[in-house]
């Protein structure tokens, strides 16, 4: 019977320096450390784990493999090392780059900024101020609504051929390229900016003096025409009837806007915008910060009877109502006419 049973290893124990003879310690241990690590581990006894034995005692390698854990710790010490940081000039290129397609976006689908260049209207609008202009809506199919103040194109001749100030290649080069992201009005682009007072089917007039500008018979209140100006008292106009898909425009500095008013002449279409031209509605004053506020529709737009289609929609709900009323009053008398001819009796003549 061997004895090295006793140390709980199941390794039998063995001499210092002696290979073949059991030795009397109880520790199972060899006594002078000197029996090499493979007989250790080639004379585990059944039951013992050899793997277990020998990785207890075998040091990590150098990458950790000899050691489960240490191999992991190892492989995660060399995933937990940060990654080199770019250098910002680097980065800067790519950021310059997606800003500037942002803003290219945002001014061909959100908004975009005008500069205001002349008094036309004032006071709502100062010449310098920058207004932001909603160009989302119309995507969506808005359409310009009566007291909006909206951006729109030439139409034609509005604003004759003014020569294009010089100011220099490297500013002009500057202006191109903050027109082209929506941070400053292009050069070449003719625009003006006015207040809707009208839509396709309203027909407008102003009888001069001080009379009130009026929209299908509504006398519009007008509190945000320059002080000292009358409605229309320089230029008279109308009855006009605005075609379907046009605008009639006026600046709220009266007597000093060139407007609907005065490009009646040029057309068939009596001074009236498309649609079509209008870049979208001013929503907000931007630029300078102690002007800023927003273009709200004024209230006089909501007064009850304005739209033309309101005005006739009465007529028609009752010609509506009336129609079917007619018919049944008409099928009515046919039954009863019908049913006194039946009833009449023909009596036979008397024979002589």
């Amino acid at each position: 019977m061997a004895v090295g049973a006793r140390s709980g290893h199941g390794e039998p124990e063995r001499r210092p320096g002696r290979t073949d003879e059991p030795s009397g310690e109880l520790s199972g241990e060899p006594s002078g450390g000197d029996t090499p690590r493979e007989a250790r581990s080639q004379a585990a006894g059944p039951g013992q784990d050899a793997t277990t034995v020998t990785s207890s005692e075998t040091p990590p390698s150098e990458d950790g493999a000899g050691h489960g854990g240490s191999d992991g710790e190892g492989r995660g010490a060399r995933r937990d090392e940060p990654k080199k940081q770019r250098s910002f000039w680097k980065e800067l290129p790519l950021l310059i780059g997606i800003a500037l397609v942002l803003a290219l976006l945002i001014k061909t689908f959100l908004v975009q900024a005008f500069s205001i260049p002349s008094e036309s209207m004032q006071n709502t609008l100062q010449r310098g101020d920058r207004v932001l202009v909603d160009k989302l809506t119309p995507w969506f199919g808005s359409k310009p609504e009566r007291g909006e103040v909206v951006v729109f194109h030439d139409p034609g001749g509005w604003l004759g051929e003014s020569p294009a100030a010089d100011n220099g290649p490297v500013a002009s080069g500057i202006q191109k390229v903050l027109s082209f992201i929506g941070l400053m009005p292009s050069a070449e682009e003719k625009d003006l900016i006015k207040r809707v007072i009208a839509v396709g089917g309203d027909t407008v007039e102003c009888k001069g003096n001080n009379e009130p500008v009026t929209v299908n018979g509504k006398a519009l209140d007008e509190p945000y025409i320059f002080p000292g100006n009358t409605p229309c008292g320089d230029k008279p106009f109308g009855p006009i009837k605005v075609p379907q898909g046009r605008i009639w425009v006026m600046g709220d500095h009266r007597q000093d806007s060139l407007d609907s008013r005065y490009h009646q002449e040029l057309d068939r279409f009596q001074g009236t915008v498309s649609e079509d031209e209008v870049v979208g509605r001013a929503i907000v004053v931007a630029w300078p910060v102690n002007r800023w506020s927003t273009l709200p529709v004024p209230g006089t737009f909501d007064q009850p009877g304005l739209s033309a289609a309101a005005a006739v929609a009465p007529p028609a709900f009752g010609l509506a109502g009336a129609v079917p009323l007619v018919l049944w009053r008409r099928r009515r008398n046919l039954r009863k006419a019908a049913g006194s001819e039946r009833s009449i009796v023909v009596v036979p003549a008397a024979k002589g």
